[in-house]
């Protein structure tokens, strides 16, 4: 009778987990200073900005820091994950776990709409799920929302795929994603975001798995209007944790996926395919030969027809060109250029990024986009109340004509950065928090900064700052 009784127990106990809701205290410091007179400001509504390539177009931001760096205007205590904060419409999106039980891994992912510039609500929708994450980390969603017109597409970290309008929460029409193509877990759960709307259709990365012997279905296509399935692509590449994108190549809008689920032996690569029909133009290797090993770094579209693609696993980058029936050839390999999740900067000819799987082996550099030579390496790192601090792996934000970084452990720095090399203008340590790994996002002149974990030094816990980052 012992089963029975702690059966019961634990559906108890994890009953009252998922009944009480996660309270999310919201602080209010300060109103942020008004606009620039002719600052221009743009939408932020997908993971990587409106371009796909983590730039802002917005203007007349802050320039000297203050002592402390850029003032608070809020800040909102958050669930679990690595989702960005998201803008459009005058509406904050934001995506994650909240009521984790450790037992089992059940709780609730959330998608919560806010107002920008005060931090608070206007509605949530919440879902159940349950989900583990092997190694420890958060068991939040890796991926974060789209916003297009007036709706909200967006994955959890178990496939499941909601339609929201965006002034109501109303879910419009949902898939599960998982259930329906076999997706399995992979080693962090399903990761990646869905692709930039293009007329009437969303591209996901699927990664699903042939009930039998063949090949799941790797990328679909689905209906904006009411999520029916227009076309799929089959192959044995699994789901990523890069963002699909989409691009004109040659004339031709295409989708751009890096498709590379866990697998045994490990394959994945980039694909290139037709928009209009899932027509598949090109197929490109390119994966580390580990088997814990991931493309998590997002393609980067170079012109009009080449493309840069990173795995920091063994790989390195690599930037291929397409000829007019769109197959693709190398124009350069870099065993040391290398992405983990942030792909790099393109600026004037060049590409800057933090290179390297982990911490120790992990440097900023510089390559030439059209050679791939790398100009210099600098490890971005300086000694300070005793212990080495650093940008480490950090996320990249080009705005104004600047470069903005947020190193990994809670460092926000502006970087000045040419081909003959980097320097730290100004830094401020914002908080001392691991897996800083969301990059930060740009709001009409106003900065906002996602904490993954809580502060090693003050205990806060996970949350969203609003930094006024307007200038005069």
């Amino acid at each position: 009778m012992t089963r029975p009784i702690l059966a019961a127990s634990l559906v108890l106990l994890l009953s009252g987990l998922s009944g009480n809701a996660q309270e999310l205290k919201l602080t209010f410091h300060a109103d942020p200073k008004p606009l620039s007179k002719g600052a221009v400001v743009e939408d932020w509504p997908r993971f990587l900005g409106i371009r796909d390539n983590a730039t802002s177009k917005e203007t007349r931001l802050l320039g000297k820091w203050p002592a402390g760096g850029p003032g608070k205007v809020w800040e909102l205590e958050t669930g679990e994950g690595y989702s960005s904060p998201l803008f459009a419409e005058g509406r904050l999106i934001y995506f994650h776990r909240l009521n984790h039980s450790n037992l089992i891994g059940s709780g609730e992912e959330a998608i919560d709409c806010l107002d920008p510039e005060t931090g608070k609500r206007h509605w949530r929708v919440k879902y159940p799920v349950t989900y583990l994450d092997r190694y420890g980390f958060s068991p939040g969603p890796r991926s974060s929302p789209v916003i297009h017109e007036g709706r909200i597409y967006v994955t959890g970290v178990t496939g499941i795929f909601h339609c929201l309008d965006l002034k109501t929460g109303t879910i419009l029409w949902k898939r599960n994603l998982q259930k329906e193509y076999n997706i399995p877990t992979y080693f962090f759960g399903y990761g990646p975001s869905p692709s930039p709307v293009w007329n009437d259709r969303i591209i996901l990365n699927i990664g699903g798995r042939a009930a039998g012997k063949g090949e799941g279905v790797c990328v679909a296509a689905f209906s904006i209007k009411d999520g029916s399935t227009l076309w799929e692509v089959k192959d044995q590449w699994g789901a990523s944790y890069a963002s699909p994108t989409i691009t004109r190549l040659r004339g031709i809008d295409c989708a751009i996926v890096a498709a590379a689920g866990e697998s045994r032996p490990p394959h994945g690569g980039l694909l290139v395919i037709d928009m209009k029909s899932g027509k598949v133009y090109d197929r490109f290797p390119w994966r580390a030969d580990k088997y814990e090993s991931v493309l998590a770094s997002s393609p980067l579209i170079l012109g009009n027809n080449r493309i840069y693609l990173g795995d920091c696993y063994g790989v390195g980058g690599v930037v291929l060109e397409y000829d007019q029936k769109l197959k693709s050839r190398v124009v350069w390999k870099e065993r040391w250029f290398g992405m983990h999740w942030m792909m790099p900067l393109q600026i004037d000819g060049h590409l800057y990024g933090f290179a390297g799987r982990n911490i120790p082996d992990t440097q900023f550099k510089c390559a030439n986009a059209a050679t791939g030579k790398i100009l210099w390496e600098d490890d971005m790192q300086w000694r300070e109340g005793g212990r080495v601090n650093g940008l480490f792996r950090g996320s990249l934000l080009q705005a104004d004509g600047r470069v903005f970084c947020l190193g990994e452990d809670g460092v926000l720095a502006e970087l000045k950065v040419s081909p003959r090399g980097a320097e730290i203008i100004q830094k401020v340590r914002l908080f001392a928090a691991r897996s800083s790994w969301t990059l930060p996002t740009l709001h009409k002149g106003l900065l906002y900064v996602s904490q993954n974990e809580h502060d090693l030094l003050t205990q806060a816990p996970p949350r969203i700052i609003c930094y006024d980052f307007r200038g005069k």
